[in-house]
C-alpha cells in the first residue's frame, strides 16, 4: 500500500471554495489563534490545482479572501498543492506526509514559495489556520 492509497480524494473544487470561504468564521471561533496571530498581518496565496485564493490577514484575522488568478495582488508566501493532497491534509487524522505543510512539500505534493522567513516567524499560526478545515465537526455553509 502506497501513501497515495491512504488518501480519500473526494474533495471537489466547490467543496474547496466553500471550506476556504468558511475559514474566517472558523478562525474567529478560536481565541487561541487570535493570540498566536496578533502580530501577523500579511497576504498569503493558497493555490490548489491552479485555483488561487489570496488570504489577507490583519492582526491574526482573515479580513478578505480574494479568488484569483491575479498578478496584481502581492503575497508574502504561497502554498501550492493539488486537490488530492489538500483533501488528504484536511482529513481528521491525515496519513504520514499529509499531516503538515512541510510534510506535503517533502513528499513532493506541495511547494512553498516566497518569503520563508515570514512563514517561519508565524509558523504555528499559519499551520493551524491552514489545518482548520481538518476538524471533523466543521460545518460548511451551503
Amino acid at each position: 500500500m502506497t501513501r497515495d492509497d491512504l488518501i480519500q480524494d473526494d474533495l471537489t473544487h466547490a467543496d474547496l471554495r466553500a471550506r476556504v470561504r468558511a475559514l474566517p468564521e472558523v478562525l474567529a471561533a478560536r481565541p487561541h489563534l487570535a493570540r498566536l496571530g496578533a502580530l501577523f498581518s500579511e497576504t498569503i496565496l493558497l493555490e490548489v490545482d491552479g485555483a488561487e485564493f489570496y488570504l489577507r490577514f490583519d492582526r491574526g484575522r482573515i479580513e478578505e479572501i480574494i479568488e484569483g488568478p491575479s498578478r496584481k495582488i502581492p503575497w508574502r508566501f504561497a502554498l501550492r498543492t493539488d486537490l488530492g493532497a489538500l483533501a488528504a491534509f484536511w482529513q481528521p487524522c491525515p496519513a504520514p506526509g499529509f499531516h503538515d505543510i512541510f510534510g506535503l512539500a517533502k513528499i513532493g505534493r506541495a511547494r512553498i514559495d516566497g518569503d520563508i522567513l515570514c512563514l517561519v516567524r508565524s509558523l504555528r499560526f499559519v499551520k493551524e489556520v491552514l489545518a482548520l478545515p481538518r476538524t471533523a465537526a466543521v460545518e460548511v455553509p451551503a
